[in-house]
């Protein structure tokens, strides 16, 4: 398929409308496979105003007299305007975003042709491999091995092709142990938590049934997490489902743990949303911000109404529960709810940032993201195949991603010189998770990835946020490395609406906007007076 075939009407005359604080935009409109563009006259600013169509989550159009308007809504929560002059080119040109904006083959989105100067296919891709972890983990204790029984994908589909194991586990028990895992996910180490000894793990429900069906070769490799641990050490098994889903799953061949079969083991029920009911909320809280007209009352009703910060608030509380558990009590900790995709991870990588300082750097939390989200089988292109616009609501799509930036983002404000990145680091994870050049964000998990081709034939997000012109955005001046936990309030007066994200393109700046570039400025000028300038360390540039 060319993409000329899809192209009605390759360009207009047109104006653009980006919102209350920027000024309308005349010139040229063209449409391209990849994106929207839009050039000024000769009269105007020369810059050329650009959009990547896969941004696009919802289009309306409307025709009147002999001109019609289009309404892009995008994945990054935008609302623009076309005013475009002719009916038939305005109906042609909404055509052709429709069908370019919903291509599903993956080989043929942008980052498959983005080409940017200064960049080299193959860089950055090696950034994160679960072999540094490991060997981060080996300096530490001995008790675990990096397993390539998954070498090929056939144990578990959305498992990277390595992962940390318990040393006294060989690989025929790991296969014999995914069979009875949901999805083939085992439990894998998430992180080792060295001042306590103890470690987390992720993994997915195991296949109970009606049956109470128990495997041997799992409840061996359970037993072995505690005896690699310190001595008398005990294990809590954090389940985001309530009890009584939990005891349903059973009834189609899911369930969790029997108590008898996994002696030295506690299960704990902390549900947590997911799916549906976590993308309605996110729905909800979009369409409460775009509202510029509504009285004081009905604005604070409908931000309760939606409960996104109910969902922010159980996140952070399930896992400082987890951080709890190793840090004060020292136990092991196993995440799972049913596929292990979703909440879990939520979970096992904010208790990481609540214990590990060096997931707080800016190298850390790429790392951190990369492991925990990407490697770690996250289905992206399913979760974020629209925003909260889209008319379409194919049950796979959910904000599971959005929700864990949005409790970093709480951490961040509670405690904010412990992170060396800043809410522009955040924003720009969010925005490229659902539209990117980048191929990071690509497939559901590292087989897909794999099968497409994506690291040799795509640049990693990476190396393009590492440029030394990108830190400023990304990176918190005020940053001191804090060798404590950070254990955030979940009080409802101390959660806050991330106004950065939800109300960033309908309100002028805030003043505190103003203030952080300033001290960006102090930094700088200090820095200059000590006869140097910000850069970027080498040994974060190799992580």
């Amino acid at each position: 398929m060319e993409f000329s075939e899809l192209i009605r009407t390759g360009q207009a005359q047109a104006e653009l409308l980006r919102g209350p604080e920027a000024p309308p935009l005349r010139g040229t409109l063209c449409v391209t496979g990849h994106h929207l563009l839009l050039s000024p006259g000769p009269q105007a600013t020369p810059d050329l105003w650009l959009l990547l169509l896969r941004s696009v989550d919802s289009i309306e159009k409307r025709v009147a007299g002999d001109c019609g308007t289009i309404t892009l809504r995008c994945k990054d929560l935008r609302v623009l305007q076309l005013d475009i002059e002719g009916v038939e080119a305005t109906l042609n040109i909404a055509r052709s975003i429709e069908a370019l904006s919903s291509l599903e083959s993956v080989i043929t989105s942008f980052p498959f042709f983005y080409r940017p100067k200064g960049l080299r296919l193959g860089d950055a891709w090696h950034f994160h491999p679960p072999e540094r972890y490991y060997k981060r983990v080996a300096r530490e204790t001995n008790a675990w091995r990096l397993s390539e029984a998954n070498e090929d994908f056939s144990l578990c589909p959305s498992y990277p092709r390595a992962v940390i194991v318990p040393r006294a586990v060989n690989d025929d028990a790991l296969a014999l142990t995914a069979r009875f895992r949901q999805g083939g996910r085992f439990p894998v180490l998430s992180y080792h938590h060295a001042p306590s000894r103890t470690v987390l793990l992720r993994s997915s429900q195991p296949l109970i049934g009606p049956q109470k069906r128990r495997c041997a070769e799992d409840e061996a490799l359970l037993r072995a997490v505690l005896a690699g641990s310190r001595p008398g050490a005990r294990g809590f098994i954090v389940d985001t489902r309530s009890a009584q889903t939990a005891k349903q799953a059973r009834m189609t061949g899911g369930g969790t743990e029997a108590k008898a079969a996994y002696p030295g083991w506690k299960r704990l029920h902390r549900p947590l949303e997911r799916g549906r009911p976590l993308q309605e909320s996110f729905v909800h809280l979009v369409e409460a911000c775009g509202d510029l007209e509504q009285s004081m009352d009905h604005w604070l009703s409908r931000l309760a109404g939606c409960r996104w910060l109910a969902h922010v608030k159980e996140a952070l509380s399930t896992a400082c529960l987890a951080a709890q558990g190793m840090e004060r009590e020292g136990a092991c900790i196993l995440v799972h709810g049913a596929e292990g995709t979703d909440s879990t991870l939520v979970v096992t990588s904010l208790a990481q940032l609540i214990l590990d300082p060096s997931s707080r750097t800016m190298a850390g939390f790429q790392e951190l993201v990369e492991r925990e989200w990407i490697q770690a089988g996250h289905p992206f292109q399913l979760r974020c195949a629209h925003s909260a616009f889209s008319h379409a609501r194919p049950k796979h799509e959910a904000p599971t991603f959005l929700l864990f930036l949005d409790c970093v983002w709480q951490l961040g404000r509670q405690f904010p010189l412990s992170l060396e990145f800043g809410e522009g680091m955040l924003l720009a994870l969010f925005d490229h998770a659902y539209a990117s050049p980048f191929g990071t964000f690509l497939c559901n998990s590292e087989q897909e990835r794999c099968l497409c081709e994506v690291r040799t034939r795509t640049h990693s997000l990476w190396s393009g946020l590492n440029q030394l012109k990108e830190q400023r955005k990304l990176r918190n001046p005020l940053y001191v490395p804090n060798p404590l936990a950070l254990w955030p309030s979940v009080e409802p007066q101390s959660l806050r609406l991330w106004q950065g994200l939800f109300l960033r393109w309908t309100r002028p700046p805030e003043p505190s906007e103003a203030a952080w570039e300033k001290v960006w400025q102090i930094v700088t000028d200090q820095e200059k007076t000590e006869g140097s300038q910000p850069t970027v360390s080498a040994s974060e540039l190799q992580l």
